[in-house]
């Protein structure tokens, strides 16, 4: 399985994942010609995509989703109308329900985010060979998740925000408020706290993400994720540890 975090922040997200010629898109929210870009890296063309799948539908994630074939989306919506499209109700996804596109099995994991278009889901990929996890926009991982996030090769994990500079900044109290709520995002020391608990012999690749711009950085987020491994498990895991931000692409797998 090899991975394109295509972007990953308040400004756009959106994941390539391809493998033994199959080719899926988790979120569009960027232009269609960064994604295009992105499928460049493996001689791919946009039409080769194989299913568009949408954690939810704010804006950061479905900028694009005028541009991907109805036929082919993926989406948790509670109204049809939300997207402005007919999405056949096949592709409604629901809890632990398994979607198989060709070679690939996709589990959408319910999540808790304040989406009022569509309900909110993390996402494990499994090629047959390889587990990613793809879990973003949350304010905490319910437990009725965590056998499916065991020991997994790949993990996509949000690590919003440094609780000090989000309550240092200039954001408004009711923002603040939202951001820290269980609907809201999970703070570095969150996800530090689950990937410590989930990650095993399997892992190969941890890629923190949805980085905040104004309360974040890549160094802080890096330095949690060391602290809290430390004081949970009592070192430091011998894992590639990645640190997104918009401004740039990261690719991994094999």
């Amino acid at each position: 399985m090899k991975y394109n975090l295509i972007a990953s922040g308040s400004k756009g997200n959106s994941l390539l994942i391809y493998s033994k010629d199959t080719v899926l898109l988790f979120d569009f929210g960027v232009s269609k010609k960064k994604v295009s870009d992105a499928l460049a890296c493996y001689n791919l063309s946009f039409d080769k995509i194989d299913a568009f799948f949408f954690t939810h539908l704010h804006h950061d994630h479905c900028l694009s989703i005028a541009k991907a074939d109805s036929d082919l989306i993926y989406c948790g919506c509670k109204s049809i109308n939300s997207i402005n499209k007919s999405l056949e109700k096949s592709h409604q996804l629901e809890s632990f329900k398994e979607v198989q596109i060709k070679n690939i099995k996709v589990t959408p994991l319910p999540l808790s985010h304040d989406c009022k278009e569509s309900d909110t889901f993390g996402f494990v990929i499994d090629d047959g060979d390889e587990k990613l996890a793809y879990i973003t926009d949350t304010g905490f991982i319910p437990e009725i998740n965590f056998p499916y996030l065991d020991n997994l090769d790949y993990y996509i994990f949000e690590s919003n925000f440094d609780p000090k500079m989000l309550y240092e900044s200039n954001r408004p109290e009711y923002l603040i408020n939202r951001i820290m709520s269980d609907k809201g995002h999970m703070s570095n020391n969150d996800s530090s706290y689950y990937l410590s608990t989930f990650l095993g012999n399997n892992t190969k690749e941890i890629v923190l993400a949805h980085l905040s711009e104004e309360c974040n950085t890549k160094e802080i987020a890096k330095s949690s994720f060391e602290t809290v491994s430390l004081s949970i498990l009592g070192y430091i895991p011998d894992v590639k540890l990645k640190i997104s931000s918009f401004y740039e692409m990261i690719t991994g797998g094999k």
